[in-house]
């Protein structure tokens, strides 16, 4: 085959990579909105940070902190956003790089985000609760060392989510071309689908058409391959014992756990609990997000304490909606 026709294939072939990427972007519009409530904007080292907040200003504060992944957003406490608001003042910020807050091109990190979560807290609230998952479960344990905290509860907190930095695949998700194409398939919607059903959801059934498309458009606005591109290649971890740092903290600690969890399953939930001197709480028929498949029971029984008592570790069953707890 000719020189010429090689030349002319691949240029064929990035141009459709291109066009395909455009047109990702203009199906997905603008970031929906994740929640019902006021929304409003944080200005954070020069870009805007979108948060929605509900309840009484008078009330007591409580923030929330989504999990980290390809299509994360505070619609991640769409389950108990409204209860909560009922006795709190609800504020629930989509991280930097996520949601509809800004998303520049930086060199996200761990760092970063812990500094977030320190200037947020600081500035927004006064001595909150502060309920977080996944990652931000561990950039609220360290912020917690500066800012005073009312009590935290966290939901499948890890400040790991897989060994090393790989500098050369953060690089490669942050190109132009070969970048967006496989951002593309990382949040498409069979991938949203399958992130859902193989460690999010414990019942399938909960990973509706309506949550993948609300998932599928967050993800794909401009620059939201940047933040991604630091999660995926490990720099949005940090090199801390989690258990320490949660031990250290001056106010109750509650982990929340799903039964069925496998990335990180409960045995890791236990020790954990038990390096922090923390209440552990275990849901059954539950994964990474029992907040998300159980909501009205983890305010409840989580937030309100219903029928816990002074129970240290506690087994909550989901089973036809009804509370049932027991101490092991």
């Amino acid at each position: 085959m000719k020189l010429r026709t090689l030349a002319a294939g691949a240029l064929g072939g990035i141009g459709l990579t291109a066009g395909a990427n455009r047109l990702l972007t203009r199906r997905a519009g603008d970031a929906p909105r994740p929640l019902d409530g006021r929304q409003g904007q944080y200005r954070w080292r020069g870009f805007d940070v979108s948060y929605t907040e509900a309840g009484d200003p008078d009330a007591h504060d409580l923030v929330l902190f989504h999990g980290v992944n390809a299509a994360g957003s505070s619609y991640e406490f769409r389950e108990i956003f409204d209860a909560l608001a009922e006795d709190f003042h609800v504020i629930a910020p989509d991280l930097p790089g996520f949601g509809r807050s800004d998303r520049p091109p930086l060199m996200y990190s761990g760092s970063l985000y812990t500094t977030f979560v320190e200037d947020f807290l600081s500035a927004m609230a006064d001595e909150p609760t502060v309920i977080a998952s996944s990652l931000s479960g561990a950039y609220v344990g360290v912020a917690a060392q500066s800012v005073p905290v009312r009590e935290l509860v966290l939901v499948c907190p890890t400040a790991e989510t897989m060994p090393g930095r790989r500098v050369w695949l953060r690089s490669l998700f942050r190109s132009p071309l070969v970048g967006k194409a496989l951002f593309n398939a990382v949040a498409s919607k069979p991938s949203i689908r399958h992130f859902n059903a193989d460690h999010g959801y414990y019942d399938e059934a909960n990973i509706t058409d309506e949550l993948v498309d609300f998932q599928w458009r967050t993800a794909h606005q401009p620059g939201g391959r940047f933040a991604v591109a630091s999660f995926i290649s490990g720099f949005l971890d940090l090199d801390v014992d989690l258990g320490a740092v949660l031990s250290t903290v001056d106010a109750p600690v509650t982990i929340v756990w799903g039964r069925q969890a496998e990335i990180t399953p409960v045995e890791s939930g236990k020790e954990l609990a038990k390096d922090a001197n923390a209440r552990l709480i275990v849901f059954d028929e539950s994964d990474l997000l029992p907040h998300a498949e159980h909501g009205a029971q983890f305010v409840r029984q989580v937030v309100r304490g219903e029928g816990l008592g002074s129970m240290t570790e506690i087994e909550i069953e989901a089973v036809g909606g009804e509370d049932a707890t027991t101490q092991e």
